[in-house]
């Protein structure tokens, strides 16, 4: 006959076990294919250490440290790693949260997974052409979206609009 402490013994244990694979999450390049795709060592040799942390091991920045925070200008917001055009100037705002926020993305630009790390749920938001990781989005966001795209300022490069397009 099962032994009560015993039985609890197990239920504890297989419990732990679920905890730990929902904590372990996985990063967006285990489970897709990117039209970019190069070597580690290839991503270190193009991008900054900061830039890599981020973009190629789904780091972040410490708040309120990226430069892009302040960029006002008219102009577009690309991927550091591939330079895919991922957001329109028009649509950032000011989130209070220490890193560049948008409301939308351009058009076919972004990727999203699930991301379990730190014991909860969050969708991660990568560049859908390298999978590079980009921050994350969350339901607060401003209308017209109720989004709000809060990206590492690290893994973008900003490009000012030409005086012609304004």
């Amino acid at each position: 006959m099962i032994d009560r402490r015993f039985l609890l013994a197990s239920v504890a244990g297989l419990f732990s076990l679920a905890a730990f694979r929902w904590l372990r999450g996985s990063p967006a390049q285990a489970a897709e294919k990117f039209e970019i795709e190069k070597t580690d060592a290839e991503w270190r040799a193009q991008l900054t250490p900061r830039q890599y942390e981020i973009l190629r091991k789904q780091g972040t920045e410490r708040p309120w440290s990226s430069p892009l925070l302040k960029e006002h200008r008219k102009g577009i917001f690309a991927c550091a790693g591939c330079d895919l055009p991922l957001f329109s100037s028009d649509t950032k705002f000011e989130s209070g949260t220490g890193w560049p926020s948008f409301y939308r993305p351009l058009e076919n630009a972004v990727g999203t997974t699930e991301d379990r790390t730190f014991g909860m749920a969050r969708t991660e938001v990568h560049c859908r052409r390298c999978g590079g990781h980009l921050g994350h989005v969350f339901d607060d966001g401003p209308k017209p979206t109720g989004l709000r795209y809060c990206m590492d300022g690290f893994a973008l490069v900003f490009h000012p609009a030409t005086a012609s397009a304004t």
